[in-house]
């Protein structure tokens, strides 16, 4: 039996990873969060049996010691952090806390025998790009902010600790990724709400700044495949969508397929942290996938059928 730790667990894109790995007996899960963050509700259902959860802060060692001591890990997902551009910002010395709970979970792993260390970096760490797609090997890195600064330290730790000790690691980056757990303080599902309820949304500056929006299921089965695959070992994978979209070009497609009759509203550009543009280089994660990524129209049906927002204006039915 594998026996895997995640940590931040109890959060959106680590709670999904976790529903999908405990689908195969042969996996043991330990699920670790402190609640920060993540929230109970996103934990499994009480079956299957081959998981556990323990309230735990990976950022103080002793808390997370006694857990992989005790339980002799196989693999590790790394997922634990403080996310979100507004709250990174507002809390940028607590950001920089996570740095410990890397240290904390890569000196561990290499002394309890840790097989390999899957780490959840960002899309942020390209900062503002200077050449697109931003590929994993040749673009460079180009952090600002204390969020993208973390995930990038937590990569250079992940690669010192390969050379120096030989733990091995996977390094995926993700790139805006939606879904049913996500919190709602986050665009796509900020935007839903408010078509749905039929208020203003609300777009930073021109709305000409673009994302490429990946469904939470194609992010879900390119990190498990490149886990059971022993895919991209020692190496990074961009995990994300390579359609991209202006955020105004997302709150049109939201309105259109709700039918709703919200009106677009411009407000002054944010002052830092929302770069002009994303677009991965997604070569690696398309050798992994075996279908067609969802595209953003798709994921918005599947995250309405999914009945995150209550009974929308719009039937189901409707919206296909």
């Amino acid at each position: 039996m594998r026996r895997i730790l995640v940590t931040g667990g109890a959060g959106f894109i680590a709670s999904s990873l976790v529903d999908k790995l405990i689908q195969d007996p042969q996996n043991y899960v330990v699920i670790v969060d402190n609640f920060l963050t993540g929230s109970p509700d996103k934990l499994p259902e009480e079956t299957p049996s081959n998981w556990k959860f323990i309230k735990c802060d990976v950022n103080n060692y002793a808390d997370i010691a006694a857990i992989m001591f005790s339980h002799h890990f196989d693999y590790v997902f790394h997922y634990a952090a403080v996310v979100g551009v507004a709250r990174t910002l507002k809390n940028p010395v607590k950001v920089l806390d996570d740095v410990e709970g890397i240290k904390n979970i890569l000196n561990l792993s290499k002394n309890t025998g840790v097989k390999r260390v899957f780490y959840a970096s960002s899309s942020e760490v390209y900062g503002e790009s200077i050449s697109y797609p931003q590929d994993e090997i040749s673009t460079p890195l180009n952090s600002r902010l204390p969020y993208a600064v973390v995930k990038n330290l937590g990569e250079a730790f992940c690669t010192s600790y390969h050379k120096e000790y030989g733990l091995e690691y996977t390094i995926f980056r993700f790139f805006n990724t939606y879904g049913p757990k996500q919190s709602t303080d986050f665009v796509v599902s900020k935007f839903l709400e408010a078509a749905l309820k039929g208020k203003d949304i609300t777009v930073n500056g021109d709305g000409s700044q673009s994302r490429t929006f990946c469904y939470i299921d194609d992010n879900i089965e390119a990190t498990t495949k490149a886990f059971y695959d022993n895919l991209y070992i020692n190496d990074v994978m961009n995990v994300g969508s390579d359609v991209e979209t202006s955020i105004l070009q997302l709150a049109e497609i939201i309105i259109k397929i709700t039918n709703s009759d919200s009106k677009i509203v411009h407000c002054p550009p944010l002052k830092e942290g929302d770069m002009r543009r994303r677009l991965p280089n997604l070569s690696r994660m398309n050798e992994v996938l075996s279908e067609p990524l969802i595209s953003l129209e798709t994921g918005i049906e599947k995250l309405l059928a999914s009945g995150k927002f209550g009974t929308p204006k719009a039937s189901i039915s409707a919206l296909k």
